[in-house]
């Protein structure tokens, strides 16, 4: 009796035990597939940027992925951006806008401070599509060069400022080369006691040496003429750049007979005298001839 009670036991627990393994299967089957549902990206439109991360001021551009069929217009908005973005598909009946490298730009405004922005997407009325947009502080200044020389010379980094030495009343040139400039700005002022006046140096200007500066800078460059009335010695030469926020400085030596500029106006006013003087001359021998005749 005893005997009997225990082989039922145990064929009770065996059944327990088989019916269970299959449960906990089940149970960690359907963990497993709701860990990988949550893991993917939820299907429907999605809007996608060129970088991770854009700079304040710079330009981001964006695209939308997985539209319905039948949709011809999305605008994107976000506090960041300086104006809306239609995306429209990038052929008839796409379910996605032109992607990088043809995808729709628009500038980051350059007055707002770095953060994550919201970006929305709206089609026919109602948001499609939301992302984060993260903007980062604009790249600091990165001087590689801040050198002057002779105008004509050469201006790399063994044969300029300060090893130079450049006589009063010289034509100089001036550059500045940098690696990541400032946006929206073309042209710097370089002021020194050395000059006759400020000098402007200006990206794309012809007194930039090409083959100096390869080296992936944008190149400002000018060129000045020296007072000829300065004594020998060292001059400092200052530039401020990137709007205000990065100050350049480099030594100019000066030394030497001043170089002389002659006034065009003193050229011409001799040029007049000549000429008055042979005409004069002319005249006199007329007169002396019809005298004698």
């Amino acid at each position: 009796m005893f005997g009997r009670a225990v082989r039922a036991l145990a064929a009770v627990g065996l059944a327990v035990l088989v019916v269970g393994v299959p449960d906990q299967a089940v149970a960690d089957e359907q963990h497993t597939l709701s860990a990988a549902a949550a893991a993917s990206p939820s299907a429907g439109p999605r809007l996608e940027f060129d970088w991770d991360k854009v700079e304040v001021g710079a330009r981001v551009a964006m695209s939308v992925t997985g539209m319905p069929p039948g949709w011809d217009q999305v605008t994107v908005t976000s506090p960041a951006l300086k104006k809306p973005v239609a995306l429209t598909p990038a052929s008839p009946g796409a379910p996605e806008s032109s992607r990088f490298p043809k995808a729709k730009a628009e500038a980051v405004r350059d007055d707002i401070a770095p953060g994550v922005y919201a970006v929305t997407a709206v089609s026919g009325g109602r948001p499609v599509a939301t992302a984060s947009l993260t903007v980062v502080p604009p790249a600091a200044a990165e001087i590689a060069r801040f050198v002057a020389g002779p105008k004509g010379g050469r201006l790399g980094v063994d044969d300029s400022t300060p090893k130079v030495v450049v006589r009063p009343g010289s034509d100089i040139v001036v550059l500045l080369a940098d690696y990541h400039p400032a946006r929206n700005e073309d042209a710097l002022t370089v002021k020194s006691t050395a000059f006759t006046g400020p000098l402007t140096i200006q990206k794309g200007n012809s007194d930039a040496p090409g083959c100096k500066c390869d080296d992936g800078t944008t190149v400002y460059a000018g060129h000045t003429t020296l007072r000829d009335d300065i004594p020998a010695g060292t001059y400092p030469l200052t530039v401020v750049s990137h709007h205000g926020q990065q100050t350049s400085s480099a030594q100019l030596k000066v030394a030497g007979d001043p170089v002389r500029h002659y006034r065009l106006w003193l050229i011409g006013g001799a040029a007049v005298v000549v000429l008055g003087a042979v005409a004069g001359l002319v005249l006199l021998r007329r007169r002396r001839a019809a005298a004698a005749a």
